[in-house]
């Protein structure tokens, strides 16, 4: 069976433009979270981790013209971009290229702009960014939800697998518009407060954005210290509720019982879980039961929105990279916000930062929609 990896990698975040900035934050206590006013986003104050546009042209403006590329572009090519110079590989036929968003360009359709209507449709964002790197295969954008990020994953791991593709660019983002907010903000659920995953004084959820790039590949060498094998994946849908996930866990318990067989391994080898853990009741209680269910109540777990906030399509390959970089450094990192259980079942929520050797962590999302999705991975360089 072909080896997959995850190689190089970026995250371009208000904590920082790449991924050894963003992990050195994390690792020093530091959040992107904020509280907000700004009335033509939403009426009322939010906490919200989030990028200035000023600050992203700036950036931008060292490869290309900013007025060409929305906000949104602006970081995904930013940030894809240093993948694909690390990578130093020709974007030809063998090389494919995966974006995961939930809402991609939706904002241009909020207020007045320059660019034509039709650039809000996620296929124009696939063009967009294919174009400008001049991919020779068509952009595949992935929307499913929250799971879109990690989902990716496991789509660039089966083209390659299937011979379709050596290598498979992936770039998730994600922006805090106003449709966005009204969203979450029409189920009560947002927060003006750093939120809290799995604490019981937790009161709801933040959002975040952000862009996150990395290089899944068949090739192992020259692979950066952090990078790890794909052992195994899967993604199921419970059904339950557009909005709700199942109260038993049953989508999320069966997604990770599926990628744990294709890893051939037990749920105790798991040296570390990097959770969803969006601080909203229903979402934490059904993870606390389906880890219970699946044996994993004593495994270490984190959730890292209480550094990013939610980043939505982003956040799966987000938390994967920054998961990585942990394993890399044999460090569990705290699950910022989390001082007391709230959740019905007990699990292992890491409270101070705790170097622990690792070898195996699972990344897990849920979204709306009921879908889950996990991901097994295994160090490469130890």
């Amino acid at each position: 069976m072909t080896e997959i990896f995850i190689s190089y990698n970026n995250i371009f975040s208000n904590l920082g433009f790449d991924s050894e900035t963003v992990v050195a934050q994390i690792e020093n206590g530091k959040s992107g979270l904020q509280k907000l006013e700004n009335k033509s986003l939403l009426p009322e104050p939010f906490c919200a981790a989030m990028l200035s546009a000023e600050v992203i042209k700036e950036e931008f403006i060292k490869i290309g013209d900013a007025s060409k590329f929305t906000k949104l572009e602006q970081m995904l090519i930013f940030s894809l971009k240093k993948v694909i110079d690390a990578a130093n590989i020709p974007l030809n036929e063998k090389v494919g290229l995966v974006i995961s968003t939930t809402k991609g360009n939706i904002d241009l359709l909020e207020k007045e702009n320059n660019f034509p209507e039709n650039r809000a449709y996620l296929s124009e964002l696939g063009k967009t960014i294919q174009n400008f790197f001049e991919f020779e295969n068509e952009a595949i954008v992935l929307s499913n939800a929250c799971v879109s990020g990690v989902l990716a994953i496991s789509v660039a791991k089966r083209f390659i697998a299937e011979g379709k593709y050596e290598h498979v660019f992936i770039t998730s983002g994600d922006l805090v518009s106003k449709f966005v907010l009204a969203g979450f903000d029409s189920f009560q659920a947002l927060s003006a407060e750093p939120c809290k995953p799995y604490d019981k004084n937790r009161t709801g959820i933040n959002l975040g954005e952000v862009a996150a790039s990395a290089l899944v590949t068949s090739y192992k060498e020259n692979l950066p210290k952090e990078a790890v094998a794909i052992w195994g994946d899967a993604t199921c849908n419970d059904a339950n509720h557009i909005s709700g996930p199942s109260r038993t866990g049953e989508g999320l318990f069966r997604s990770v019982k599926i990628a744990l067989n294709e890893s051939k391994i037990a749920a105790s080898q798991i040296d570390y879980i990097s959770a969803h853990g969006t601080a909203t009741p229903f979402n934490d209680e059904m993870e606390a039961i389906a880890f219970n269910r699946l044996g994993m109540e004593n495994i270490p777990l984190n959730s890292l929105k209480g550094y990013f906030g939610h980043t939505l399509g982003a956040s799966g390959l987000l938390e994967t990279i920054v998961g990585m970089h942990f394993m890399a450094k044999n460090i569990l990192f705290s699950s910022k916000g989390f001082s007391d259980l709230g959740v019905s079942k007990s699990i292992k929520i890491i409270k101070t930062n705790t170097p622990k050797p690792q070898q195996i962590f699972l990344k897990t999302a849920s979204g709306f929609g009921g879908c889950n999705t996990a991901v097994v991975l295994k160090k490469v360089n130890n």
